[in-house]
């Protein structure tokens, strides 16, 4: 050592920084790749992101290439920063030495290329593959010897590292999240539009159905005349049919559209009308709509009757209603019925129809009301009340103040709901 010129030392020195520097990011870089974004680039046959994903296959490997190669870059770089201040300063130049290379390592070894590959991830990552895997077949014997030691000293906390993979799959939850963070690249209603599809499967048919009150049907006992009316008068395609009750007798279902060349006939009776039926497809209230998407897809039906547990009817759903959960509305008519069960008024609260559904007050509004129990708005008061409640009554649920206008014979019908100012309850 002492015939090489300090030139040369110097040169040697400054070439196992950038070493050092080039495993401590290609280390960063590689743990801090989005491995989605690796999967996609992977499958559209990326050859780097191919040689990255063979390395991250055993980052057991990955690490002991890495960091051997780090350890003996750094350790020869202080056996030759000695040498060098032994040339100038002597022994006290050691001290020195040590001191400034230390400095110099962290700054332009650690530090900075890590802050980089940490920022450019795949800029670093995918070029440091082309010499990380031919370094990892030269150094195997070492990689191996080194990984040996060290999987079994972890074997002693009962750490399987061959057995245990990285879990890379999202929650639900974390699902959302990442929708809701994707704000650059995804508009706002396709964002509403995915998280709603990830809300599917814990909505049930019930939270979503139109109850059985509401349900457009029509009684065959009735005079023809009357029921051919009737039929005419319906804005739906899909008329369940029934004699007497809908609860007791259901006919069938009427699909209109199908229906039409005998309904124009002038000879037609009510059996012709009847034979055109179709068998009502039943569904338990506690079906979940992810379910029921498959299910109507499967089955090639649009519309569906949702019982409860005893068999009982309790509303009707059809495919527009589940997508109206995924898109919004689809129709006119339904924001013109809701323009007239809904008025707000200038000091923020809003005057409601009691049989509206919770969770599409919620929805809307951005209202916060609990929807783990009734349905209804109506259902909500008489829970919290346990009882059928006369006009002017007032109740608070949460932050919101629910005052009853109209009550029927057995139901709420309207109510004034209005926002408790919790700023100003503290100053009282």
């Amino acid at each position: 050592m002492n015939d090489i010129s300090l030139v040369l030392l110097f040169t040697i020195l400054a070439v196992l920084i950038i070493l050092s520097a080039l495993f401590s990011s290609s280390e960063t870089s590689m743990m801090a790749l989005n491995r989605y974004r690796l999967k996609h680039q992977v499958n559209s046959g990326h050859k780097g992101a191919i040689r990255v994903e063979k390395l991250l296959s055993q980052p057991d490997r990955l690490l002991g290439v890495i960091l051997l190669g780090n350890n003996f870059v750094n350790i020869f770089a202080s056996s030759i920063a000695t040498i060098i201040a032994l040339r100038l300063m002597g022994e006290p130049g050691i001290a020195v030495a040590a001191g400034l290379l230390t400095l110099i390592i962290l700054i332009f070894a650690e530090v900075a290329p890590k802050t980089l590959a940490a920022l450019y991830p795949e800029k670093i990552a995918y070029p440091a593959a082309f010499f990380l895997l031919p370094l990892l077949k030269i150094l195997w014997p070492i990689v191996w010897f080194v990984n040996l030691v060290a999987n079994g000293f972890l074997k002693l906390f009962k750490v399987e590292v061959r057995k245990t993979k990285a879990d890379h799959s999202l929650s639900q939850e974390e699902l959302q999240t990442l929708i809701d963070e994707a704000t650059g690249q995804l508009p706002q209603h396709y964002r509403d539009m995915l998280g709603s599809i990830l809300r599917l499967e814990s909505v049930t048919v019930e939270d979503v159905m139109i109850p059985k009150q509401e349900i457009y049907g029509v009684d065959t006992e009735q005079p023809f005349e009357d029921f051919l009316k009737d039929l005419q008068k319906s804005s739906y395609t899909r008329i369940p049919l029934y004699r007497g009750s809908m609860d007791d007798d259901l006919v069938g279902i009427l699909n209109l559209r199908r229906a039409l060349p005998t309904l124009m006939r002038d000879d037609i009776s009510l059996k012709d009308i009847i034979k055109l039926t179709r068998p009502a497809y039943f569904v338990p209230e506690t079906t979940s709509l992810n379910t029921q998407l498959a299910n109507f897809n499967k089955n090639k039906r649009r519309m569906a009757l949702i019982v409860d547990e005893y068999g009982e009817l309790q509303g009707l759903l059809t495919v527009e209603d589940l997508l109206e959960e995924i898109v919004g509305k689809l129709s006119t008519d339904a924001r013109a019925k809701e323009a007239e069960t809904i008025a707000i008024h200038a000091d923020g609260s809003m005057t409601v129809d009691a049989t509206e559904f919770i969770r599409d007050l919620n929805k809307t509004y951005l209202l916060n009301l609990p929807t783990d129990g009734p349905k209804t708005l109506n259902g909500l008061i008489q829970e919290q009340l346990e009882t059928l409640p006369n006009n002017g009554t007032c109740i608070r649920v949460g932050n919101y103040c629910l005052e009853v206008l109209e009550v029927s014979q057995n139901a709420v019908e309207s109510i004034t709901l209005s926002i408790i100012d919790s700023k100003l309850e503290r100053n009282e």
